[in-house]
């Protein structure tokens, strides 16, 4: 039962977090741009990390969960400090080294970390979910449902929001200490959320990836002004992609259709 949770939940979240990857940042690679804007083995290895980096923030974030279960206040602040400290950490030190952090598509490389690290978070909810007495009821099964994608989306909003600069531009609403501050709340509303009911149960993760999903999309043009690695700037073109995508930002360069 215990393998069968945790194959399970490694299905779910490389299903989420891989899902993101392939979608989101695989806008901004061919044949969605006319050239890719980050080294794809660096992203590949890059998610590769967050694998490794997130099982023990998954320990941490498993005993927060267990101590806001037991209304064990200092426990839970204890374990919080340590998930969502050591995610920016983690953070910080992947884009200042040499492989991921010497060009400017640091960006895309911090979001394919923190979504894998989400997709191992994801793998610790459906392993205790799966292994809990309320498995086969629907309001808990929503609520975890819910809380997945609350979870993986506040992770990738975290990346951007934790960024001071992209290339020569300082963000204003940027810096570690903000993506800190947008983790704890984030996760402290999830902790939160099944003390109060069925119904805060729902709503608390709703709320997170509401908020969440904001701040990403707040975030999210950012990643148009990040050249490709090259240097060059993709000319401007119009059309859809052969994939019958249209720009969805300002900033997208689309390939052109090509006639028969």
């Amino acid at each position: 039962m215990f393998a069968s949770s945790i194959f399970l939940g490694g299905l779910v979240g490389v299903a989420l977090s891989g899902g993101f990857v392939y979608w989101e940042i695989g806008r901004f690679a061919t044949p969605q741009v006319a050239e890719t804007r980050f080294d794809e083995r660096k992203e590949v290895a890059a998610y590769t990390v967050g694998l490794f980096v997130g099982v023990p923030l998954a320990v941490a974030f498993l005993l927060f969960v267990l101590a806001m279960g037991n209304a064990a206040l200092p426990g839970a602040l204890a374990a919080l400090a340590l998930l969502v400290g050591g995610t920016e950490l983690a953070q910080w030190a992947l884009l200042r080294t040499r492989y991921w952090g010497s060009g400017q598509s640091g960006p895309f490389y911090a979001l394919g970390f923190r979504a894998s690290v989400g997709g191992i978070l994801v793998l610790t909810l459906v392993a205790s979910f799966t292994g809990g007495s309320g498995a086969g009821a629907a309001v808990p099964l929503l609520a975890t449902a819910v809380e997945l994608l609350a979870v993986v989306a506040l992770e990738v909003a975290g990346a951007l929001v934790s960024l001071k600069r992209v290339g020569s531009r300082r963000l204003p609403g940027g810096g570690p200490l903000r993506g800190a501050l947008l983790g704890a709340v984030g996760f402290f509303l999830l902790g939160l959320a099944p003390l109060g009911g069925e119904a805060t149960r729902i709503a608390g993760p709703l709320l997170v990836a509401a908020i969440s999903g904001y701040t990403y999309y707040r975030f999210r043009p950012l990643l148009y002004e990040i050249p490709p690695p090259t240097g060059a700037a993709p000319p401007p073109r119009e059309g859809p992609t052969p994939y019958g995508r249209t720009p969805s930002a300002p900033g997208d360069r689309p390939l052109p259709t090509k006639g028969p």
